[in-house]
């Protein structure tokens, strides 16, 4: 069942650079251009890097590992080597909260 959470606050996203937020067994690397902040899965679709710390260049941010960039409004991957899309997060933003709604991922932990 999908759930809604609050994950910053919009002063906490740096402009030009990622922010990674863990929320309900969800990595989400946020990004923020102007007062837009868009979502995308945190893990490389190639070999699992970090993306919220890739450089972004306007939508697309490069991976940190091997260069691939990724658009942050589809996920799709614009270079190789990654072929297959990251997900992305509808970010909701009311006021100066920033939420999103998952359906949370069971872990081993819990």
């Amino acid at each position: 069942m999908t759930e809604r959470f609050r994950i910053a606050a919009l002063a906490d996203v740096p402009q030009g650079t990622g922010l990674l937020v863990e929320v309900a067994g969800h990595r989400i690397a946020l990004f923020r251009l102007g007062d837009d902040v868009y979502g995308i899965g945190d893990r490389c679709s190639h070999a699992e890097a970090s993306l919220s710390e890739g450089e972004l260049f306007d939508e697309l941010v490069e991976c940190p590992r091997h260069g691939s960039e990724f658009d942050i409004t589809t996920g799709e991957p614009h270079t190789l080597p990654a072929t297959r899309p990251v997900p992305v997060y509808k970010i909701i933003k009311e006021g100066d909260d920033l939420f999103v709604e998952v359906e949370p991922i069971e872990t081993d932990d819990e």
